[in-house]
């Protein structure tokens, strides 16, 4: 068997004999058996998307005879490395990308596995699916976990109208698509029910979610929708804006004119720093972020909560919340890790280049002198605002979906006791993560009350893929939305998990309105 994909050996093994080994409509595919769990990863969900294929959506999965080695991960699409002291960012991966990743329990189940398909963020510019272990989600919860690559970058979300896809500006989509096609066809020779698939992601991820949400392409493929700091109520570029830049960067790359034979046949590399240097940008609203899908096209006609509003939206549970300080990451990479801390002069010039005639009202609400830092109070007024990953933008998407479908809101509280040059990240972006999964960073040593709270956490998100209601006996009552911001919150301390109201923990009112403050 050849690793990663690139090939397959003819060999006959009896599934019932294996159970590392399953037959897909492709072909059959070998992973790895654990103790507690199977694995099988770089399995091609669809064409790659190389060549002519750059900028389209993609095509069918190829197909193979004899048996395919699926006990490595298959390449991440290409993006920047993190670079390091001496070098710059450097290229990494491969367009021949589109990939997923498939844990189950060992045992094989005498009845079909809800089924839990993880989006990786990563700013829509980094990340893959292998580099998530979802294999305590699988054994604890009973289910069966798929994670997969989809393209970044400019080539996955370039919307310039030379390219003639229904997709255009929206690829990346297409990509997760084609991945739940998959799915539906594939899962219950894994263990899974194919009639019973949830979508989770974070950040980036939890963004593809609200989108797919919205996205016409994706209905039915999908039973219920968990969404991780990336809330919904937040506004994708609009089309004008997406071609606008489109322009530009053809322009600059020398593509004026013969322009789409022209960028696809530029190398890699030289599309991967587009945007690059933006992304981390903690000010930027999710609309001005370099990549990011396009509303307003075919394959998204409107933004995920105008579509929730109008009742367009797929109707299926949901399951959204953020993080008690999201922001604070971003305003110590920005500012506090470049050795440049937000000053006490500098903090109302931000708010004004910020919110312009509300600046005074916000600055009034969030006074310097209320914050050991200006740092952090800038990081309390961004996750605040909520207009890039944090709280206020959240409750409008509760509220809309919540006409039509459960919803079941929440925020990750539990402080990380991490700090970037002295800023302390709370219970920053991405805190939870360690809670429900092993991720790219260095795992979390848990307190034993820590552990508890991962345990409930996942047999929470997992009794919600079952059942699209996360209560199960002997866990604390997580009660459905209802308008008026009562979410739960999810941490060890003194007080547990308990309800908190969101709109005055956040001062949601005020945002709201901020030009009515008194």
């Amino acid at each position: 068997m050849v690793p990663l994909g690139g090939g397959v050996a003819h060999a006959r093994v009896a599934a019932d004999q294996d159970p590392a080994l399953v037959r897909t409509a492709q072909g059959a595919v070998h992973g790895l058996p654990g103790s507690d769990h199977r694995t099988f990863s770089g399995i091609p969900y669809a064409a790659p998307p190389t060549g002519d294929r750059r900028w389209r959506a993609p095509g069918p999965a190829p197909t193979w005879a004899g048996v395919r080695d699926a006990t490595k991960p298959g390449s991440p699409c290409p993006q920047l490395d993190g670079g390091g002291p001496d070098r710059p960012p450097q290229p990494l991966g491969d367009e021949d990308c589109l990939f997923l990743n498939v844990t189950t329990p060992a045992s094989r189940p005498a009845e079909r596995l809800p089924v839990m398909v993880w989006i990786h963020g990563g700013g829509f510019v980094a990340g893959a699916g292998s580099e998530y272990d979802l294999s305590r989600m699988a054994t604890q919860g009973k289910v069966v976990t798929v994670t997969l690559n989809y393209r970044l970058g400019a080539l996955g979300y370039l919307d310039h109208p030379a390219m003639s896809d229904p997709y255009e500006g929206n690829y990346a989509l297409a990509d997760q698509q084609a991945a739940l096609r998959w799915v539906r066809r594939n899962i219950a020779a894994f263990g899974g029910d194919p009639a019973n698939v949830t979508i989770f992601g974070q950040s980036a991820g939890g963004f593809s979610v609200c989108a797919h949400l919205a996205a016409p392409g994706s209905r039915g493929l999908f039973q219920k929708a968990i969404v991780e700091s990336g809330p919904c109520g937040n506004a994708f570029v609009t089309r004008a804006a997406a071609r606008a830049r489109a322009t530009k960067i053809a322009a600059d790359l020398g593509c004026a004119t013969r322009t789409a034979a022209c960028l696809r046949a530029k190398p890699v590399a030289e599309l991967l720093p587009i945007g690059s240097d933006q992304v981390f940008t903690a000010t930027a609203r999710i609309g001005d972020m370099p990549w990011i899908f396009t509303a307003g096209t075919p394959a998204l006609p409107m933004q995920p909560l105008e579509a929730l509003r109008r009742g367009l939206a797929a109707p299926v549970p949901l399951l959204q919340g953020a993080t008690h300080d999201e922001m604070r990451p971003f305003v110590a990479v920005q500012f506090d890790a470049q050795g440049r801390p937000v000053t006490a002069q500098q903090y109302p010039e931000i708010l004004a280049d910020l919110f312009g005639d509300d600046a005074d009202a916000v600055l009034d609400r969030y006074p310097v002198a209320g914050f050991p830092t200006p740092s952090l109070a800038l990081a309390t007024v961004l996750t605040d605002w909520g207009a890039k990953l944090g709280a206020c933008s959240q409750l409008p998407a509760d509220d809309a979906a919540a006409w039509r479908a459960p919803v079941y809101a929440f925020e990750f509280a539990e402080n990380s006791g991490q700090e970037i040059v002295g800023l302390p990240l709370g219970a920053g972006h991405a805190a939870e993560l360690p809670y429900l999964m092993e991720g790219p960073n260095p795992p979390l040593a848990l307190s034993p009350a820590q552990e508890r709270l991962s345990r409930d956490m996942i047999a929470y998100w997992t009794r919600f893929a079952a059942t699209g209601d996360p209560n199960l006996p002997g866990l604390p009552h997580w009660a459905a939305y209802h308008s008026g911001g009562t979410v739960l919150s999810l941490a060890s301390g003194p007080q547990g998990v308990h309800p908190v109201n969101f709109v005055s923990s956040h001062q949601c009112a005020f945002w709201r309105h901020p030009q009515h403050a008194s």
